[in-house]
């Protein structure tokens, strides 16, 4: 493909979606490309920074072996031999014994509480009798593939910490697109893998950069600002523009200057409640639908200890109801940094954006991290060097009873618009691991004809397609 700077081409956000949609044109001619982060550093919510010389992330992050071949090549080749091929050792607390996660026969043999066992048992005999609810909701749904046990000892109470909600208000999507284990029989594979000889290619492991999950983002914007696109940080859109269905450009400032970017096409990666805000000169938006799009906040407690690892793995995960962070990682046991002396642990704690928990104190935040570990039987924690606090407004994505209709009408809007292309996580409304977002970037690239045009069916297709994500945690 060749383009001339004739039809230049803005992209709103600098996550990883953006990004990688930024580094395929580039690198496919376009001479004009212009990412626009409105934070002081690229990768958004997958981007990382440093902790006492310890490279930590927002929260926990791996790249999957499932991503897609193309985009796997060009990771491998932008970061060398830094993409490190990690083993999966987490753990989950189960009615207050621990089981290794992913799940493995033996592990679950000797440590899975004999109730649960039991219970799941039973629940797999009479599985066929399960009362189906019409609509279904993320309950019924999961109870009817999973049935009672695991559901309200594990998935109920979890959901409920990770969303805030009750899980027969969330919508039977939730289910579809967050839990890859829906069914008993996809959980027996899933066990099954881990099994020597019937093990997949790639199961039980990830990868990981040397210096941070935020590494992948930082080496897509080196390589596309290589290919000749421009990166600008710290930039403050205050307008999307246009003239009736048709985008023309966006009002930004940049360095303190404020002007207009011409654009052909407008691709978009921010949430579409902020996108729909910014609209000007083009068909009005329907604003009141925005109401039915909420977001889960998350607090982010970063502990640093005067120790030299805390424990052997790199995830615990904390569905009881009793305990108020959700899930615990120590970036270190990801990474391989050579830190002696000093670990970091990151507690991350759902809330709402603007409550009591968003608002704690750090010191306060850390005294609850803290009675959360000695309560789970993990504490009491070393010496504590010091603490740091960060806050994700838009964690999650909330699918409600109604999101649906709030969703597409947004979603009908922007893409009446010609010129105005909305993909990404923020941008769908998705809960995607972040190379399913780049792995849409990538069919999105494929999707603008050199003349700046986009092709409506194929881009229709590749929507459909994402459809079929499902979260790997």
């Amino acid at each position: 493909m060749t383009a001339s700077s004739a039809h230049p081409l803005v992209i709103l956000g600098g996550g990883p979606a953006g990004l990688a949609a930024a580094y395929q044109f580039a690198r496919r001619g376009w001479r004009d490309v212009t990412v626009l982060e409105r934070g002081p550093r690229v990768g958004g919510n997958a981007g990382s920074f440093v902790i006492d010389g310890i490279p930590v992330d927002f929260g926990s992050h791996r790249l999957h072996p499932s991503t897609a071949p193309a985009l796997m090549a060009d990771i491998k080749a932008l970061l060398g031999d830094d993409l490190l091929d990690r083993p999966r050792h987490g753990r989950i607390r189960l009615q207050g014994r621990w089981v290794h996660f992913p799940l493995k026969p033996v592990d679950l043999a000797l440590r899975l509480p004999p109730a649960f066992a039991f219970g799941v048992l039973g629940d797999a005999l009479t599985k066929r009798f399960a009362h189906e609810v019409d609509p279904p909701t993320f309950a019924s749904l999961l109870e009817k593939g999973l049935g009672k046990t695991i559901c309200r000892e594990f998935y109920f109470p979890y959901a409920q910490k990770l969303w805030g909600l009750p899980p027969e208000a969330l919508d039977a999507e939730q289910a579809r697109r967050r839990v890859a284990n829906s069914s008993l029989g996809k959980m027996v594979r899933r066990v099954l893998n881990a099994v020597p000889g019937l093990k997949p290619p790639g199961a039980g492991r990830f990868f990981y950069p040397k210096h941070g999950f935020g590494q992948i983002a930082d080496a897509f914007a080196a390589a596309a600002a290589t290919a000749g696109a421009r990166i600008a940080l710290n930039a403050d859109v205050h307008a999307v523009r246009g003239e009736g269905t048709r985008m023309t450009g966006v009002d930004v400032t940049i360095d303190g200057a404020r002007r207009t970017l011409p654009a052909r096409q407008v691709l978009s990666t921010i949430p579409l409640t902020v996108l729909a805000r910014l609209a000007s000169g083009v068909t009005p938006p329907p604003l009141e639908a925005t109401k039915g799009l909420g977001y889960r906040g998350m607090v982010l407690i970063y502990t640093t200890l005067e120790s030299h690892q805390f424990t052997e793995f790199d995830a615990h995960y904390f569905p009881e109801a009793h305990l108020r962070i959700s899930r615990m990682s120590e970036p270190k046991n990801y990474s391989l940094t050579e830190r002696p002396g000093r670990t970091v642990l990151c507690a991350e704690l759902p809330c709402a954006v603007g409550g009591a928990e968003w608002t704690m104190s750090d010191q306060d935040l850390l005294e609850l991290f803290r009675g959360d570990i000695t309560r789970a039987g993990l504490g009491p924690l070393p010496p504590v060097a010091g603490v740091f606090v960060a806050r994700i407004p838009q964690a999650y994505p909330l699918y409600t009873e109604g999101y649906r209709l709030a969703f597409d009408a947004l979603d009908a809007w922007a893409g009446g618009l010609d010129g105005l292309v909305t993909f990404g996580r923020q941008g769908l409304f998705v809960h995607d691991n972040t190379h399913h977002t780049m792995a849409m970037a990538y069919a999105l690239a494929d999707c603008v004809r050199p003349d700046g045009t986009l092709d409506r069916a194929a881009w229709s297709a590749a929507r459909t397609s994402f459809e079929a994500n499902v979260v790997e945690d």
